[in-house]
């Protein structure tokens, strides 16, 4: 791997804790002007484009990214600078069939390294995007993608040791979409499946991105799809939503204003087996979850906010708005070929007897201002876990942090099992299959991990609240044969 000098490594992390404000957590950069004024739910929700190969053969797509500055129009009328996937904020959607391969030349055109991590891909160690397995300024690399599991909604982005937090928030993120035509087919499909990307950003007077560490509190506005508090107008029939949290630290909890349903019918990595009714929807940083809502018997002109129940003000409260239209004929619902099956999928067995139990427990050092796993700050020369492939193992992953500091673990290469919370077992919803789990203070949350991926090598794992990754909070595991 292209590894970045280990003395700059350490000396980087240094330099980032120390900007650090406990237990806030957020640092008081600047005086902040006020951002140009948007008029809420007057902008049409836009969709990222989805990308289109530049070849395929019998067995592969192959796809072309550049890493490069960007201008987006975030507030209407006003240009902002941006770090984008082929000019798009946010990145292009990648639609890839499972079963076949995908390849994906990047080629960096920032001043800065950069590393594309497909967040919850099975994929070889060279394609997995390691923090200090870089693409440097002018160069090119290829990604390769087997996508040899289950149909689920993933995302990429940047994973750059000690610039991830800030070139993520910057806008270096996209969709990847592994379809599957044998997964519950009934569900709303084509122009009836929608992506929704949410993040919060802080903005200047001009209508700038503003960038600093911990710096949650000035981030008060949130986007959806790359633009704030925007409306879809939509049918009275059944719609797929794909919610996907790309923000480096904000929790979401979503709820309809109407008080109606969100049948969820997918997590992380894919369909859960059966579908669960719900009324709000916690999302914590990377998570995935995919809801169906069915708009059939709200009236034609009404309008249904979706909420987040955490927000301060407007702007992160009023997230987005469904407008109902009405079908041809008045008053009556539209034809819907769509339904949620009783019987999403069928889960994999949980496999071999468990051969060990870890220990990892996330923590801040107040002392020298730097995040920890297991006590100790991220080196990458250093093996953390040894982990024998095809073993099943249990990891009990505690933050030991005071509130109101979170944290989340991301295991890479996985899809593990969420068996229970301070040693309540969780909702169905919560279980199975999941690569990236939210801990409160004080929680101790137990994950059963099957390392059933036929790769060997050296993986992260880490807290997902991506200012603190940058910071330290990072360890990772070796599977050998």
């Amino acid at each position: 791997m292209r590894m970045l000098n280990r003395r700059g490594t350490l000396k980087l992390g240094a330099a980032g804790g120390v900007a650090l404000a406990l237990p806030a957590e957020r640092l008081m950069a600047a005086v902040v002007g006020s951002p140009p004024a948007a008029k809420p739910f007057t902008r049409e929700l836009p969709i990222p484009p989805v990308l289109s190969p530049v070849y395929s053969d019998r067995s592969t797509d192959y796809y072309e990214l550049s890493v490069k500055p960007g201008v987006a129009e975030i507030l209407p009328g006003v240009p902002t600078e941006v770090i984008t996937y082929n000019g798009s904020f946010p990145g292009p959607t990648i639609k890839a069939k499972r079963g076949r391969s995908v390849k994906v030349a990047v080629t960096n055109r920032l001043q800065t390294p950069s590393a594309v991590h497909l967040h919850g891909g099975i994929v070889p160690q060279d394609s997995d995007g390691h923090p200090l397995d870089v693409i440097q300024p002018g160069h090119s690399r290829i990604y390769h993608y087997p996508n040899d599991q289950r149909a689920s909604t993933l995302w990429y982005h940047d994973h750059a040791h000690h610039l991830e937090a800030e070139q993520i928030y910057k806008g270096l993120c996209g969709l990847y979409l592994i379809e599957d035509p044998k997964a519950a087919p009934m569900l709303p499909r084509g122009q009836f499946d929608i992506p929704l990307m949410f993040r919060d950003v802080a903005l200047d007077d001009h209508g700038q991105l503003l960038w600093a560490m911990f710096d949650a509190q000035r981030r008060s506005t949130v986007l959806v799809n790359g633009v704030p508090q925007p409306v879809l107008r939509v049918r009275r029939r059944k719609y797929r939503l794909r919610l996907v949290n790309t923000s480096n630290e904000r929790m979401f909890s979503f709820r309809l204003s109407n008080g109606g349903e969100l049948v969820q019918v997918a997590t992380d990595g894919g369909l859960l087996a059966r579908p669960v009714r719900r009324t709000e929807i916690s999302l914590w940083p990377a998570e995935r979850v995919e809801v169906v809502v069915d708009f059939s018997n709200a009236r034609g002109g009404s309008a249904i906010t979706l909420v987040n129940a955490q927000g301060t003000v407007p702007e992160n409260t009023e997230i987005m708005r469904f407008d109902v239209v009405d079908s041809i004929r008045k008053d009556m619902p539209d034809t819907d070929d769509s339904s949620v099956p009783q019987k999403l999928s069928v889960l994999p067995a949980i496999g071999a007897p468990v051969m060990m139990t870890r220990k990892v427990v996330l923590s801040f050092d107040f002392k020298n201002l730097v995040f920890l796993i297991n006590g100790k700050p991220y080196d990458p020369y250093r093996t953390d876990f040894t982990v024998k492939r095809g073993s099943t193992e249990i990891w009990e992953v505690t933050n030991a942090d005071p509130d109101p500091i979170p944290h989340s673990l991301h295991v890479h290469v996985v899809q593990f099992r969420v068996l229970d919370r301070n040693g309540r077992s969780v909702e169905p919803w919560e279980a199975y299959p999941k690569d990236t789990v939210s801990i409160a203070s004080g929680e101790t949350v137990r994950l059963l991990i099957k390392f059933d991926a036929p790769y060997t090598g050296m993986f992260p794992f880490h807290c997902h609240f991506v200012d603190h990754s940058s910071v330290a909070m990072m360890a990772q595991m070796k599977i050998v044969a």
